[in-house]
Order: C-alpha cells, then sequence, then structure tokens
C-alpha cells in the first residue's frame, strides 16, 4: 500500500504528551491545528474558513525534542505520513477500530436514548501524522526564535594583558 506523505503548516492545539515505551523508545504526541484562509472579496480581506485538526505522532530523538521545544500555540510546520481512521463508538466502548480503544480519545456519548433502546452507534474520523519532522515556521513568527538577550554589551571592561 502507498503511503500518503503530506506537509501541513498549523498551530499546536495541544502541549506535547512525552512517555517511553516498555522498550524505552520515547514517544511524544500533540494536536495540530490547521486553519484554512481564503480571500473574502466582498470585505477586501483575509477570513478564516474551517480548521482541520491532526494527532501528531512522533519518535525516539524527534520526540524528545519535541517535548522539548513546542508549546501551546506555536505555529510549526509538519512533515510525515498520513493516517486516516474511521472509528465507531456506542456510548463510551468501541465497536471497531484497530485495537488502540480507549474512552480517552472518544467523542462524548449523545445525551438520553430517547428511542426506547435502539442506540445508533456515533461514527467519525481520525487524521494523523507519522512525523519524520516537526519545525518552528518562522515566516509567521515564534517565540522559540525570538529569546534574544536584551543585556548591553559592557564596552569599557578592563582586560587583563596576558605576557608571553
Amino acid at each position: 500500500m502507498n503511503e500518503s506523505w503530506v506537509t501541513v503548516v498549523g498551530n499546536a492545539a495541544t502541549r506535547p504528551d512525552f512517555w517511553e515505551t516498555a522498550a524505552g523508545v520515547a514517544v511524544a504526541r500533540f494536536r495540530l491545528a490547521a486553519t484554512v484562509r481564503r480571500w473574502d472579496r466582498g470585505r477586501d480581506a483575509w477570513a478564516d474558513a474551517y480548521t482541520s485538526f491532526y494527532t501528531v505522532w512522533t519518535w525516539r530523538s524527534l520526540a524528545a525534542n519535541v517535548a522539548g521545544s513546542v508549546s501551546l500555540g506555536e505555529p510549526l510546520v509538519v512533515h510525515g505520513t498520513l493516517r486516516v481512521r474511521e472509528r465507531e463508538w456506542e456510548r463510551d466502548r468501541p465497536l471497531q477500530g484497530d485495537g488502540e480503544g480507549g474512552g480517552a480519545g472518544a467523542p462524548p456519548a449523545p445525551g438520553g436514548d430517547p428511542g426506547g433502546g435502539a442506540h445508533q452507534p456515533r461514527r467519525w474520523v481520525t487524521a494523523e501524522i507519522d512525523a519524520l519532522a516537526v519545525g518552528h515556521d518562522l515566516a509567521r513568527g515564534t517565540s522559540a526564535f525570538r529569546r534574544v538577550s536584551q543585556a548591553k554589551p559592557l564596552l569599557n571592561t578592563p582586560t587583563r594583558a596576558t605576557s608571553p
């Protein structure tokens, strides 16, 4: 099967979660929000359209770097393979999936059961990226690269001359 390679520009929607597997492999995961902007001719200005969310998975040294350098809201560029999955849940229990189930990422269950016991399962699609590269989007400005010392250098400091 061919993999779909993508490069997505967006903002970190969550702080990275970092952990190590039982085998000692570092893993980091965060959500990326990418908002489409369109030119609105009527208002003669840019306008936000819709936002797509991606779960970004990083491994090994990239995971450690992401955990140490990415913070909430930062503009990022992510490159990796795209994986789209359709999931189905009935209340808080997975019906179908890839074996990764668990209630943490599930959407909330529909309120009440007006059908008299006949409950329709809830379906949704997730988009995940197995990242090979994650970088700060310098074109949109990033606080990580603006941390420049404001201290002025001392111009008239005495220096010791050393004799040979």
